[in-house]
């Protein structure tokens, strides 16, 4: 699909793009256009600001594009407020709990006994802050099997990562069409409208941030190259629809972490060209530049950093999304998987497909883990023996897997549906490390080389 995308060279970076059905008598014409250079633009059209930041923010953070539409967004009906399902932002609704959790894969409903598009599929699982303040994450799965039609969802609290498992997702946006596949991730980012097909069971997991966006981590001593490259990222080229709908469109709003409905009688994806460096993008997990040890120890996890979303603290991020790809293990002296450990971050893990090194029996594709803080988590007994006892050569870690991890410096509340209603937690999972049996043998010398 890369033909019908713009490399994002670097975040920050000024785009432009124009539908081809609408080209300016000289290049760029539409987008290059704003109120303040001509009263009147092209083809008749409006021109709306959609602002990421702050007007006032520097330079380098400051977020806005500039939209050249058929009709203005603003001319719709009064929003209404509706029901909000799964999707909540309620983190009291039952008693905090500190133990490993893991879920099971989340159940797609069959389209046969129920249509669920992507909203109406969206299940909060944990989170925390709270979106009226601006700082804050949700995590959420979405479980789908049909097509939304006639209606688009707009984020006013935050953004959308989104990680599909099972099933490829057909995004449309106001500045064009992204079609996103397992392996794949894209960016929703405040404010943008989409609406989202699929073609048959469909499941994934969403990452929402309030009150900052994803961007890309700096890379310190690493360098100029390495993990996520800028050059990988890919936003849409403009397409629109004139399009009139008689019964009403729907525009869907969460905001507040509430759902409102409004009507307009008009197609949002009337956007016939657009410029800026705030957009939706997409980004291939397959190009990630791995860096790893190959000497001795064992590298933190952030090492996988794709992106991060930070907070006011330097060096502290509200959210991480962190990969675990296929690579080569090559350390001495080292015990490879994860170690065990207990975090000041909490870390919720998901995986699209394979194996995870760690678990490989419990931890499936489409189901999840969370690791809250400072509770004790690691290798279970299986892993452990077999990598304290498998000879240090190097070797392929992870073949035909990806699983992630969700981190963030808040301390994450379960829903009620993560916990009770969705059927899928996992109650055993405290067992895999049961049978973990003690080795210590006080008169053990090291052995004569």
């Amino acid at each position: 699909m890369s033909q019908f995308f713009h490399y994002l060279s670097g975040f920050g970076n000024e785009f432009s793009s124009e539908d081809p059905r609408c080209p300016g008598p000289t290049p760029h014409l539409l987008s290059n256009c704003t109120p303040q250079t001509t009263p009147v633009c092209p083809y008749g059209l409006y021109a709306e600001q959609l602002s990421g930041s702050a007007f006032t923010c520097p330079r380098p953070t400051n977020k806005r594009s500039w939209l050249y539409r058929i009709l203005p967004s603003v001319r719709h009906k009064p929003y209404t407020a509706m029901h909000c399902g799964n999707l909540t932002e309620k983190w009291d609704e039952v008693e905090p709990d500190p133990n490993q959790l893991r879920w099971m894969p989340f159940t797609i409903p069959k389209s046969s006994e129920k249509k669920v598009d992507f909203v109406t599929g969206l299940h909060t699982l944990c989170g925390a802050g709270d979106t009226k303040s601006r700082n804050g994450i949700g995590i959420h799965m979405f479980t789908c099997n049909t097509s939304m039609v006639d209606r688009c969802f707009n984020n006013s609290d935050g953004d959308f990562l989104i990680v599909p498992q099972q099933g490829e997702v057909l995004i449309t946006t106001e500045f064009g069409k992204m079609m996103v596949e397992p392996n794949e991730i894209c960016v929703i980012q405040q404010g943008m409208r989409f609406s989202v097909d699929v073609f048959g069971e469909t499941r994934g997991y969403v990452l929402e941030v309030y009150g900052a966006h994803f961007e890309l981590p700096d890379l310190g001593p690493i360098g100029a190259n390495g993990l996520a490259n800028p050059r990988d990222f890919l936003t849409p080229v403009a397409w629109y629809e004139d399009r009139e709908v008689a019964t009403g469109y729907t525009v869907i709003n969460k905001y507040q972490g509430k759902l409102f409905s409004s009507q307009q009688v008009f197609s949002p994806f009337n956007v016939v060209a657009w410029h800026g460096n705030y957009t939706p993008y997409k980004y291939n997990l397959e190009n990630f530049m791995v860096i790893n040890c190959v000497a001795f120890d064992h590298a933190d996890p952030s090492i996988f950093t794709v992106l991060t979303a930070k907070s006011t603290r330097p060096g502290v991020a509200m959210a991480d999304f962190v990969i675990f790809p296929p690579r080569w293990g090559v350390a001495d002296h080292t015990f490879r998987p994860p170690y065990y450990h207990r975090n000041c971050m909490s870390e919720f893990m998901g995986l699209i497909k394979g194996h995870y090194e760690a678990k490989e029996e419990g931890f499936q594709p489409g189901g999840g883990s969370l690791h809250s803080m400072m509770t004790p988590h690691g290798p279970d007994r299986d892993c452990f023996e077999k990598s304290s006892t498998a000879p240090l050569k190097p070797e392929r870690v992870a073949e035909g897997t990806m699983a992630f991890m969700f981190e963030s410096s808040f301390s994450m509340a379960v829903t009620k549906w993560g916990l009770e209603t969705c059927q899928r937690l996992d109650k055993s999972y405290y067992q895999c490390w049961e049978p973990l049996r003690k080795h210590f043998d006080p008169n053990w010398r090291p052995s004569k080389q």
